[in-house]
């Protein structure tokens, strides 16, 4: 696991999410911890490094 932080694409805040490197690129959905606005979370790895992370607004 690494811990990873990113601002919120909607109340700007600062997050820290901890991201599952054993599987090399994950697409999901996880709520802001601070105004609970769901953030589109995608991520992948090579060789156990972070080598993109992205946090994106959900169009509602």
């Amino acid at each position: 696991m690494i811990e990873h932080q990113f601002q919120c694409p909607y109340c700007w805040e600062t997050i820290s999410m901890l991201l599952d490197s054993s599987q090399l690129e994950q697409v999901y959905i996880e709520d802001c911890e601070v105004c609970c606005n769901p953030i589109q979370i995608s991520v992948k790895f090579e060789a156990e490094q972070l080598v993109n992370f992205q946090a994106k607004d959900i169009e509602q």
